[in-house]
């Protein structure tokens, strides 16, 4: 038999403004057109569809149906009789044309009726990539999954200095995705020490320390060298850390903040009339067993009446009244005493604290702070520079977690509006600042819970404000449905990995910036390591594989081995060491 269709192995059968419906009429002959290198034909495959302008549309395959229909066709003796047959529909989503071998976003150039249905080949894929931006702007970090050897770039500035999210559930491979592009970020030649840095300066909120393997030259920060000053911490992180603010105490807040004002006062060697002007948030320093001194006098207050007992055994003494608040503030003055005398708030509120000077405050935070590291050789050198700092938090008491977070990113967020103010208009930025929070949701949660406020405050600031002033935010998250709404759909760029929890795969489909329709509902099953890429930073919407980081510098996040573990010989656990160090 013969169909007078036969000769076309697929057409358009309708278009929508987001999706193009194509029937297969000889799905072997067309599944010939496909690339090896690209496989087998499959959702997420690339579709070309072509005008009779030379214009090629390139459409991704969203799903597929195969339905029973009838065709009239001719048998041998030539008569025409009807046939039923297998036809597959597929389903599309338009990406982008390629018009004079430049591929551009959108899928409103081609005209009526297409002509030609087939397999895009690697070379047009390829194009997309290559054309869709400025050789200089290009950033690589992942390979397209369907074909390995399609790199798939970013446009390196708008994917930094715009916001982006990674996210994805455990096991996913966000900590190898986040640790592969910060490694290609910082990836510049050697100089003849074996070190050399660019003016690249980026800052890991590190929750689980699972980075430091991954950049063994950074600065690494953790309880044991952190100085963070609580004389910086503002008016709501003061009282946050200090005060019982569900008890809603006035008496405690008013003489916190006297006391503290009266105490920046006292030690500010300034001119006067600057002292004139220093209030609760002033960026000075005050000492705070100073302020326990004052509250817990407050406490004990005992007032002169200006009269004497006239007999008795107390004759001739002063009569005393008790102050209006004598016994008021015990609670307080406990709780103060307490946070002073705690060892494990030494890094905030130890004698380093106070001594340290605002720039090296800043200094240590971005990378201008001196250390010692070993070079190629092994032998150790001292080095004032570093392009990446950890912040390992998993040493910091879990109530002062916002506070430290919030007060660090507080102080970069002020650093690069203060440094642009400094410059003289027109003047780039000279250190754009990154910062990268692991596990977001941990210390910007969605919920409203006064113990996050300090850290949700600071960094939604950044999401809304820092671009402009050339600090921008990496979210990480495995949960983003828990991430605050303000700071996630502030984010222009995604890598959204295997994500298996509902919730999160619809908060996610919510605020992709790309509408990607049945994509979505691939995430539950993407391989560790796969994401979709999406974003202003992307020259169309991708399901790609991130490169690998290299054997000697991949983040500390794998899971433990229990079966291989469990089959080895009995341990001997030496309790007394782990007990001493759980007592530090």
């Amino acid at each position: 038999m013969t169909s007078s269709i036969d000769e076309k192995l697929a057409f358009v059968t309708s278009v929508f403004p987001n999706k193009v419906k194509i029937e297969i009429v000889n799905l072997t002959a067309f599944k010939a057109n496909i690339d090896e290198a690209l496989g087998d034909l499959k959702i997420g495959s690339y579709l070309e569809i072509s005008d009779n302008e030379g214009c090629k549309l390139i459409a991704i395959i969203e799903s597929y149906q195969i339905e029973l229909k009838e065709r009239v066709v001719e048998n041998d003796q030539g008569e025409k009789i009807k046939e039923i047959y297998n036809a597959y529909v597929l389903e599309a989503s338009p990406l982008g044309t390629i018009k004079a071998g430049v591929f551009t976003r959108g899928g409103d150039a081609l005209t009526i009726p297409p002509t030609e249905v087939k397999p895009a080949n690697a070379a047009d894929i390829k194009l997309i990539y290559e054309t869709g931006f400025e050789e200089v702007e290009k950033f690589w970090f992942a390979k397209l999954s369907q074909d390995v050897n399609i790199s798939v770039p970013v446009n390196g500035n708008k994917f930094f200095n715009k916001h982006f999210a990674v996210v994805g559930s455990s096991g996913s491979g966000k900590s190898h995705t986040i640790a592969k592009i910060l490694q290609s970020a910082i990836d510049v030649e050697k100089d003849t020490r074996g070190f050399d840095f660019n003016n690249s300066h980026i800052i890991i909120f590190d929750i689980h320390n699972e980075y430091r393997t991954a950049f063994p030259e950074a600065n690494f920060l953790n309880i044991d060298n952190l100085t963070l000053p609580y004389w910086l911490l503002n008016s709501d992180e003061l009282q946050e850390l200090f005060l019982d603010t569900e008890a809603n105490d006035h008496n405690q807040r008013n003489i916190f903040k006297e006391a503290i004002v009266s105490e920046k006062i006292a030690s500010f060697n300034g001119e006067e009339e600057k002292k004139k002007k220093i209030h609760y948030d002033s960026p000075l320093f005050f000492d705070i067993n100073n302020v326990l001194k004052i509250a817990s006098d407050k406490n004990n207050q005992m007032i002169d009446t200006g009269e004497t007992y006239a007999s008795g055994a107390k004759s001739g003494q002063s009569k005393l009244v008790q102050g209006s608040l004598y016994g008021k503030l015990t609670n307080f003055v406990s709780r103060l005493e307490n946070k002073i005398n705690d060892k494990r708030f030494d890094f905030l509120l130890g004698d380093s604290s106070k001594t340290i000077t605002f720039e090296d405050a800043i200094k240590q935070f971005i990378g201008y702070n001196k250390r010692k590291i070993k070079d190629e050789t092994g032998n150790e050198i001292e080095v004032e520079k570093s392009n990446v700092t950890i912040i390992d938090l998993s040493g910091v008491p879990f109530e002062v977690l916002s506070i430290t977070v919030s007060l660090i990113t507080r102080i970069l967020f002020d650093y690069g509006y203060f440094y642009k103010k400094y410059l003289n208009d027109g003047v780039d930025l000279e250190t754009p600042l990154l910062l990268v929070y692991e596990e977001a949701h941990k210390y910007v949660p969605k919920n409203d819970s006064a113990k996050f406020n300090a850290s949700r405050n600071a960094i939604e600031r950044i999401a809304k404000e820092g671009r402009k002033y050339g600090v921008t935010l990496g979210i990480v998250s495995q949960r983003p449905s828990e991430i605050s709404e303000t700071i996630f759909s502030q984010c222009n760029n995604f890598i959204a990995m295997r994500l298996t929890n509902p919730n999160d795969q619809n908060y996610v489909r919510r605020l992709l910036p790309d509408t990607l329709g049945n994509l979505i509902d691939s995430l539950p099953s993407l391989q560790s390591g796969e994401g979709l890429l999406l974003g202003e930073a992307v020259a169309m919407p991708s399901l790609v594989k991130i490169d690998k980081c290299s054997a000697d510098k991949q983040p500390s996040s794998n899971d433990v081995k229990y079966l291989e573990i469990w089959k080895n010989e009995w341990k001997n656990v030496n309790f007394e060491d782990i007990v001493n160090e759980w007592k530090k």
